[in-house]
């Protein structure tokens, strides 16, 4: 009996650190996405800058 009202007093603790845990993840994936859209920005910019400061006489890099 015992064993019982302790499993039924510990699931809605357990099944908060689920849900806290979910939304976690949640946040950690959007914040991941937004590193990649800030990473692609600045390379793009990046080139775009090069690209700016070589002019018209930009010629590709020999390999």
């Amino acid at each position: 009996m015992a064993k019982a009202l302790f499993g039924h007093l510990v699931a809605p603790a357990e099944l908060r650190v689920v849900e806290e845990n979910a939304l976690l993840r949640a946040k950690v994936r959007r914040l991941e996405q937004e590193i990649e859209r800030l990473r692609i920005q600045r390379d793009a910019a990046i080139a775009h800058d090069l690209l700016s400061h070589a002019g018209d006489n930009a010629e590709p890099a020999l390999a």
